[in-house]
C-alpha cells in the first residue's frame, strides 16, 4: 500500500521573530520533508510580515505529528494538515 500525502501549511504572523525557530524545527526534521515551498506577499512597496510555508512530508505519521506539534506551541505559528490517503 502506499504511503499516504501529508501536507502541512504552516501560518506564521511574524517572519522576522519567528523564522529562526521554524527554521531550526524544518532543519531538525530535513529527511521527513519531501517539498518545501515559501509564500508571503512581497510587491515594490512592502515585503509582507506574514508568510505561509506548505510541506509534503515524508516517513512515519508519528515523526510528521512531532514536528505538527513543535510547530504549533510556537507563538504566533498556526499549523493546518491536509492527508490524502490512497486505496
Amino acid at each position: 500500500m502506499e504511503q499516504p500525502h501529508l501536507i502541512l501549511g504552516i501560518h506564521i504572523t511574524s517572519r522576522g521573530t519567528q523564522a529562526p525557530a521554524v527554521q531550526a524545527l524544518l532543519t531538525e526534521y530535513g529527511c521527513n520533508i519531501k517539498t518545501r515551498i515559501g509564500l508571503h506577499h512581497v510587491d515594490d512597496n512592502v515585503c509582507s510580515p506574514r508568510g505561509l510555508i506548505l510541506l509534503e512530508m515524508y516517513g512515519d505519521q508519528a515523526t510528521c505529528g512531532q514536528l505538527k506539534a513543535k510547530l504549533s506551541a510556537l507563538e504566533g505559528v498556526e499549523v493546518k494538515e491536509m492527508l490524502f490517503e490512497h486505496d
